[in-house]
């Protein structure tokens, strides 16, 4: 049962979760001990308040996810843990979260508590709903960031940061659907009720959209934000960011993945370089190119 309930919390996709220490890098705080060292404890807080969400989700979802030809396999909807255990490791799992969170931050309570709150809409109503689906999705990873900036004091951190991460979140939350509409085809609506508001030629549209905006902001982001070194050094991690959106759309048209994009993230491995490549040069921009 607990094997089952570890993979119910899904520790794969607590790698989203790393968006908290989006304040701490890019306000040049990563090596200042003690912001580190609470940004640190608010990941792992935020793992469990994602988990819980995960838990409750499937705990909404147990008889449409039996009739998933994937989902069918996960602890709950396939009998290995119980409702019971399910409901009880949930409650626990946001009391801690949020009790803890207390400790290091009311502001970060209360965007967890947000957060929380947020996806059991999401869970009960607003996956139903074209776009406003992903538009939560998106909303997610932005208080995955408000959380990072709510435990440090920040003073260089660029409000970009926010307008860049909505746009990513909403090509890979658009890219996840068109995966999962192709892999379900005609039977898509049956599974979830929000696949009857999309064909796979709008969501190419949406995809081709929000790329080409993300391209365009973070470059923007580059040379125009008031935290990025004077030189525009900090142009120079464009060309990464161009292949890794690249390279998702490459696998989602050629490879028919992107169902799960933490799974990509994973397992791919020249997206894993690219993004590599991306973080060193932007610690090097930040942390060792003059201002």
């Amino acid at each position: 049962m607990f094997m089952a309930l570890l993979k119910t919390m899904r520790p794969r996709q607590w790698s989203k979760n790393i968006f908290v220490f989006a304040a701490l890098v890019f306000d040049k705080q990563l090596f200042h001990r003690v912001a580190f060292l609470e940004t640190l404890a608010g990941f792992f807080l935020f793992c469990l308040i994602s988990s819980s969400v995960y838990i409750f989700n499937d705990i909404v979802d147990i008889e449409a996810d039996r009739q998933h030809p994937e989902k069918q396999k996960r602890p709950i909807p396939s009998g290995q843990l119980p409702l019971s255990a399910a409901w009880v490791a949930g409650i626990l799992t946001v009391v801690i979260a949020l009790g803890l969170g207390y400790w290091l931050s009311t502001d970060f309570t209360l965007v967890m508590a947000a957060y929380f709150l947020l996806n059991l809409a999401y869970s009960r109503w607003l996956k139903h709903m074209p776009i406003i689906d992903v538009l939560v999705l998106a909303a997610g990873f932005d208080l995955r960031i408000a959380a990072g900036v709510s435990l440090i004091h920040v003073e260089r951190f660029s409000p970009w940061i926010y307008i860049v991460m909505t746009l990513l979140a909403l090509y890979l939350g658009f890219g996840k659907r068109r995966a999962e509409l192709a892999l379900l085809a005609q039977d898509a609506g049956s599974h979830r009720k929000v696949f009857e508001g999309y064909t796979i030629p709008l969501l190419d549209q949406f995809i081709l959209i929000v790329s080409g905006t993300t391209i365009v902001a973070y470059s923007l982001y580059t040379f125009t934000a008031p935290n990025v070194p004077e030189n525009h050094s900090m142009m120079l991690t464009i060309p990464f960011v161009l292949y890794a959106i690249f390279r998702y759309l490459y696998l989602i048209e050629i490879k028919h993945a992107g169902g799960a994009p933490e799974e990509i993230l994973l397992s791919d491995r020249p997206l894993q370089i690219a993004m590599f490549l991306w973080a060193l040069a932007v610690l090097a921009v930040f942390y060792l190119s003059p201002a």
